[in-house]
Parts: C-alpha cells; structure tokens; sequence
C-alpha cells in the first residue's frame, strides 16, 4: 500500500459511468418490472452501494475509506443502459476505484437479472456487451470549500 498517513484529508468526490447495451425489447421489459427475478435497478443500485463499500476488501491495495454518500443512477435508452455512480468522503485519498468497482458490479447485476432474455438459440450473447466504464469526475477540495 501507498503511505497516505502525511496527506491531509479532503472532502473527494468521483463519478464514474459504464454501460451495458441489451435487446429493446429486454430494456422495455426491465422498464416494465417484467424481468423473472425482480426489479433490476433497485437490485443494481444494492448490489452497486454494497460493492462500494467493500472495495478494499475486493481490491488488495486500496485503502479502506470512510464513506459518506453513495448515489447511482440509471439512463435508459433505445438498447443501452448507463449506470452513473457518484461517491463522496473525507479522506486522504481519492474515492476512483469505489466508483468504478461500483458501477462494474452494478452492471455485472443488471447482465445476471437478464441474460435469459438475451441468449441466441446457441447459448450465446450477440447483442449483450458492457462497456465504456471510465471516471468522468474526480474532485478534491478543501473543507472550506476550494478546490
């Protein structure tokens, strides 16, 4: 692990996004509440907050970090899904890998709660991909406000 015990904490911010693209008919279907094993978004959002607050436990060298707001959302389009994660603490490090550890487990869950749905004759997922995980926010300021 990185010595961090000099840093001073600061209240840190990060938003990180991914994607996962689905049939139109299994987005309408998740729209709906019509998927077998329950509500998707609300299990996404669960899984995604849980996965937050485990990340150095996931992640060897990550620094166990107080967490202090953990938010996601969900944009449904035509055939994609983009989950947005936004993490918050006081701390002396950045919060980067909670945010994409949770987006990614977020997405891992919405790919489990519909994959029956997504299956060719074959077994085999043609049209069901994740990606563009990426931070689209880090952002550290002091307590009085100031970057």
């Amino acid at each position: 692990m990185i010595d961090i015990s000099k840093k001073k904490e600061l209240i840190r911010k990060a938003i990180a996004t991914g994607r996962i693209y689905l049939r139109e008919e299994t987005i309408e279907k998740i729209k709906n509440k019509g998927i077998k094993k329950g509500d998707v978004l609300e299990t996404a959002r669960i899984v995604g907050t849980n996965a937050v607050k485990q990340t150095q436990l996931l992640i060897p060298y990550c620094h166990q970090i107080p967490i202090d707001f953990i938010d996601f959302n969900f944009i449904l389009n035509k055939n994609s899904i983009e989950v947005r994660c936004v993490v918050k603490s006081v701390a002396k490090t950045g919060l980067e890998m909670e945010s994409l550890v949770g987006v990614s487990l977020a997405l891992n869950t919405i790919w489990d709660m519909v994959k029956y749905l997504e299956k060719n004759e074959n077994g085999q997922y043609p049209n069901t991909k994740i990606s563009e995980i990426r931070i689209l926010e880090k952002i550290k300021e002091k307590q009085d406000g100031k970057h």
